[in-house]
């Protein structure tokens, strides 16, 4: 395996997992909540969303790269991490990435496990059923792990 590649799957995972604690554990509920909003609410919720799931992703990569010795450079960071960046903030405005799904003929599977689709879950009772996860989520977490990727690329490789 070559240095870039080694320094390309560390980068990678070291993104991964910052993704993943900052999309689910750092994001605040009002974040969450606000994020897909129309106007200067859900697009100011979501910068602060993007500003904190970045930090969390720099504090994780930083210390790995110096751990591990991993030569990166400041132009390669920056680039990496504003792809990053921009793609998630335009993803979690929601509104884009539906219209993104129903472009490519994902719209039905965006709306699977909300009320608005066929075949939503519910009890006994006909009320709405807990469950983990909708295709909206599914669309979403798969988009930004093909935009970590990315990331990943530029890191290790400018």
């Amino acid at each position: 395996m070559t240095d870039t590649a080694a320094t390309f799957a560390a980068v990678f995972v070291a993104l991964y997992v910052g993704h993943s604690v900052g999309d689910l554990w750092v994001q605040s509920s009002p974040q969450s909540a606000d994020k897909g909003k129309p106007g200067w609410t859900g697009r100011l919720a979501d910068t602060r969303h993007v500003a904190t799931l970045t930090a969390t992703k720099l504090a994780l990569l930083l210390p790995a790269a110096a751990l591990l010795g991993l030569h990166l450079s400041v132009l390669g960071l920056v680039a990496g991490m504003g792809v990053d960046a921009v793609t998630h903030w335009w993803a979690d405005r929601r509104s884009t990435l539906a219209w993104l799904a129903k472009i490519c003929g994902k719209g039905e599977f965006y709306s699977l496990g909300t009320g608005t689709h066929a075949a939503h879950p519910v009890t006994a009772n006909g009320k709405p059923a807990a469950h983990l996860g909708t295709g909206a989520y599914a669309l979403d977490q798969s988009f930004h792990h093909l935009w970590l990727l990315v990331a990943a690329l530029i890191i290790a490789t400018v």
